[in-house]
């Protein structure tokens, strides 16, 4: 028989915000074929050349919402790892920190999709906030986990 894993109470919680993670990261990607599609950037081109944003304010928001999600991308490793190991200690904390982060995310992807690049600052504060408290809570309770008992 297979030892168990136990897991600490509340545990459990920190799969919400997991989740939810995912459902901004969808919301995203659609938003970035809608606005794809409404550019005219055609695959596999990543982004409107600058000439394009310059010319066209639908190339700019197109550029805006495809960094925004790119931007998610980018910081979902640490934000999902950061999760799961300060759950191991602290889930309350994991939960609120992680769900911080998801709507944060909205919050910057609503700003920045604009074409506006500077509404995207107060979403970038609480999920960048939320992101590095993870980062060094999920630290803090490594060093915990490396102590003797």
């Amino acid at each position: 028989m297979s030892p168990a894993i136990l897991l600490p109470e509340g545990y459990k919680y920190i799969t919400a915000p997991l989740v939810s993670l995912g459902w901004v990261l969808l919301w995203q990607g659609l938003l970035v074929g809608r606005a794809r599609k409404r550019a005219g950037i055609a695959y596999p081109q990543l982004y409107a050349e600058q000439a394009e944003c310059k010319a066209s304010p639908v190339a700019l928001r197109f550029n805006c919402t495809q960094r925004a999600h790119q931007n998610t991308l980018e910081s979902t490793p640490i934000v999902v790892l950061g999760t799961l190991i300060t759950g191991l200690k602290y889930p309350l904390l994991a939960t609120a920190l992680g769900s911080a982060f998801s709507i944060g995310r909205v919050i910057y992807t609503l700003g920045y999709k604009t074409g506006e690049p500077a509404k995207r600052i107060p979403g970038a504060a609480i999920s960048n906030g939320a992101a590095t408290v993870l980062l060094l809570s999920a630290t803090y309770t490594v060093y915990q986990l490396f102590q003797p008992l």
